[in-house]
């Protein structure tokens, strides 16, 4: 409060230019101090002004100070009006007095604000060096959460906006461009990059990383801006670089307003719940708060851990995990029967190219038997709708799990003309991060120190991450009628040599210097490159940009039958050439290894 009588006592100051000032106008500014100390004082505690805290001092701060001094002032004036009619106090101190009182309020604050700041910056001699790439809003946002944690020293900024060079942004000069990273960075002593581009360019994005490896420092960034979801930059959000920062995939818009739809208060069931798609299925089901989530998963261990991470959602009570193998009947009809289900995700599925081609007898039954037993429990039930999830291995299959695939799909389609059960089928390539996929076998062997293992220098696949995997397979169930295989929109193939290169880099070193990548040459039923539609397919466009839609392939319902009844067979007597050969005639575009004959 010491700011009112210093505001009082410089207004009449000025007014009689810090002259004598008259014994009568003493009294007026004595009746001043005395009506606008408690009025100050509460208007201070009603605006918030005692709850800032002077090192963090901004704009909100400000505010709160223009609010509690212009109020208080006008009631201070008021109050005095009605008791004095302001006798003995001069025009112009009643102007003067609150824009003192604001400027003496809001400079002390200001101040003691930069003198902490300019104190970080002298006695820095703890924390990490950091340069900060992207002088925007952006990275001025993350150098002010710097300074006030502490834990960093922010040493410079690169920019390639050439105005901002040689200008300080919170006392931190912007160095050069992005280019001069390289000739920088040594003579800086830094021992991290921060990298301040939300919205930053894939090219830009893998050039900067490279760079980092050369120069072996580490290299975080903020997270995108979907990530950040209206939030702000700040040192506790960093994170390191994720192999799909670099691959340049767009983020999926999903219409949410369908989805809810289609999914708020029904019984939903997903299989195969306990895998890397059927988790992540679960976890985005729950936003849109079916009336019940049952979860089939045979993996014990897969489906408790999915199990009791849901557990921390407040819509928990809803969820039922069931131990279960859709390749049993007995225990599969009693799951129908008990829930009654009215939408499936079927994620269950045996998936690993080489080991079910080392075990073919198997992943026929679980893909091909197991999803054709449960897609015949859904017709029974008088399920609404059947999600399939499948595979772009199921096109022009060279391999035993893409062909059971591809017969699960025909299967699908077909029983859709013959009961009230939609069943929709979902088509994608490879999930990065998935039970399987080479990223988890790469990050493992650049951890034991190389060498990284590829199978050839021009195999390819086409990727995408789980949870945009997963948006794309929910938006397509809510478009599909019935019958329809849908093709998600993968993007550009990635060499997986590439990629291989790219994870090295985000560990900070360099390929074929720090770790050796080895080709080990293809293995058993691994193609070149991966397909995603068959030419006779003839894909169609639909309404969202990443779903394509593929036409149906008619078949002879009598003759599928009794081919599964044969491959029933032959799978209990592990005939694995009578299976290769009835997989073929189920699926004629499938090409086995010829090593299978043996």
């Amino acid at each position: 409060m010491s700011w009112v009588f210093l505001a009082v006592y410089l207004a009449y100051s000025f007014r009689f230019d810090f002259g004598f000032i008259p014994a009568n106008q003493i009294h007026g500014a004595r009746h001043l101090l005395e009506v606008s100390l408690p009025i100050q004082a509460l208007s201070y505690w009603y605006f918030g002004l005692y709850r800032g805290i002077w090192r963090f001092a901004s704009m909100p701060d400000l505010k709160r100070i223009l609010q509690s001094v212009f109020i208080g002032a006008l009631v201070s004036y008021f109050i005095l009006f009605i008791w004095l009619r302001l006798d003995g106090i001069p025009r112009s101190t009643l102007v003067l007095y609150p824009m003192l009182l604001m400027g003496g309020l809001a400079s002390v604050r200001l101040l003691y604000r930069w003198l902490k700041d300019r104190r970080f910056d002298l006695s820095s001699v703890e924390g990490k060096r950091v340069l900060v790439l992207g002088a925007g809003q952006a990275g001025e946002l993350l150098v002010r959460d710097m300074l006030n944690s502490g834990k960093y020293i922010p040493v410079g900024f690169l920019d390639d906006d050439r105005k901002k060079k040689g200008m300080d942004i919170r006392g931190v000069r912007v160095l050069g461009s992005l280019s001069d990273l390289a000739s920088l960075a040594p003579d800086l002593n830094i021992d991290e990059i921060l990298i301040a581009m939300p919205s930053a360019k894939t090219t830009l994005l893998q050039q900067m990383v490279k760079t980092c490896a050369d120069l072996h420092l580490v290299c975080r960034t903020v997270p995108s801006l979907q990530e950040l979801d209206n939030h702000h930059p700040a040192v506790g959000n960093l994170r390191s670089i994720r192999l799909e920062d670099l691959l340049g995939r767009k983020e999926v818009t999903l219409d949410d307003k369908k989805v809810h739809h289609f999914i708020h208060k029904k019984r939903v069931m997903v299989t195969g719940a306990g895998g890397s798609i059927g988790s992540e299925l679960c976890r985005q089901l729950m936003r849109f708060h079916p009336s019940q989530l049952i979860l089939v998963d045979h993996a014990e261990f897969n489906l408790y851990q999915i199990d009791h991470e849901l557990q921390q959602l407040e819509h928990y009570k809803s969820c039922d995990a069931v131990l279960g193998d859709i390749r049993d009947a007995e225990r599969m009809d009693w799951v129908f029967s008990h829930f009654k289900p009215e939408i499936i995700f079927n994620a269950a599925a045996y998936k690993h190219v080489p080991l079910v081609e080392h075990n073919p007898a198997e992943g026929i039954k679980t893909n091909v038997l197991g999803t054709c037993m449960i897609a015949d429990m859904a017709a029974k039930y008088k399920c609404k709708y059947f999600v399939q999830v499948s595979t772009d291995k199921a096109v022009n299959p060279a391999n035993v799990m893409g062909a059971t695939k591809r017969m699960a799909e025909i299967y699908c389609q077909n029983l859709n003309a013959r009961c009230d059960t939609a069943f929709i089928t979902t088509r994608f390539g490879n999930v990065l991060g998935s039970a399987g996929s080479v990223v988890p076998l790469f990050k493992q062997q650049i951890e034991a120190g190389g060498p990284v293992t590829v199978t050839h220098a021009e195999i390819t696949r086409f990727f995408m991450t789980i949870p945009e995997a997963v948006s794309l397979i929910l938006q397509a169930a809510t478009m599909g009628g019935g019958g329809e295989i849908f093709v998600l929109d993968m993007g550009e193939p990635v060499k997986i040599r590439d990629m291989a290169e790219q994870m090295i880099r985000l560990a900070g070193l360099t390929p074929d210097k720090d770790i050796a990548i080895v080709y080990t040459g293809l293995r058993p039923g691994e193609k070149l490159y991966e397909e995603l539609f068959h030419a006779a397919e003839a894909l169609q466009g639909t309404i969202h940009p990443k779903i394509m839609l593929s036409n149906i392939r008619e078949v002879d319902w009598d003759e599928v039958q009794e081919r599964l009844l044969l491959i029933r067979q032959a799978c209990a007597g592990r005939d694995v050439t009578a299976l290769i050969q009835l997989l073929q005639l189920l699926v004629p575009e499938f090409t086995p290894d010829k090593r299978l004959f043996h």
